[in-house]
């Protein structure tokens, strides 16, 4: 039990350090279930009624990983947040990357970064999730068929209000 207290705080210390973001836990639904052969994710809700899920894996997690890890899990993310006090970290790193691949574009737009902004590191990673797509929280398992099964079952979705 008190191992749990522990994650719980130092998600909530790495939510304020590495996003910005003040994340109070009050419930946890999956607590570091895999979700590739090197990564973790937890899924908790904050007293607002916020469903978050912090990703953190051993090896290198780039933003299209964790867009595929968070959509396998059965989670629709609303919200992926940056790193703290780089609020344009992705649009950056994709013109970044953009521009290493074609030097003598000079005028870059938005849509020419959607991809290339998909190749940003991003571990850990930290999400606002606006549903639970079908009651189910899945986790990587290699024994199953597909490679996921049910972790939690948890109905979700979030309404938007003004």
């Amino acid at each position: 039990m008190n191992d749990e207290i522990y994650d719980d705080i130092a998600i909530e210390r790495i939510a304020k350090s590495a996003f910005g973001v003040e994340v109070d836990i009050t419930q946890v639904i999956v607590r570091q279930v895999e979700v590739s052969r090197t990564a973790t994710a937890t899924v908790f809700l904050t007293k607002k009624k916020q469903l978050l899920v912090y990703v953190s894996g051993h090896s290198k997690l780039l933003l299209s990983d964790v867009k595929k890890i968070v959509s396998r899990m059965g989670l629709k993310a609303e919200i992926y947040f940056p790193p703290k006090g780089q609020p344009d970290y992705f649009d950056r790193v994709g013109r970044e990357k953009f521009k290493a691949v074609f030097p003598g574009r000079g005028h870059v737009n938005d849509a020419d970064i959607v991809f290339y902004r998909t190749l940003a590191p991003y571990n850990p990673a930290m999400a606002l999730i606006s549903e639970v797509k079908d009651g189910h929280i899945y986790q990587h398992d290699s024994d199953a068929s597909g490679g996921w099964r049910v972790a939690a079952k948890f109905a979700y979705r979030r309404i938007k209000t003004s």
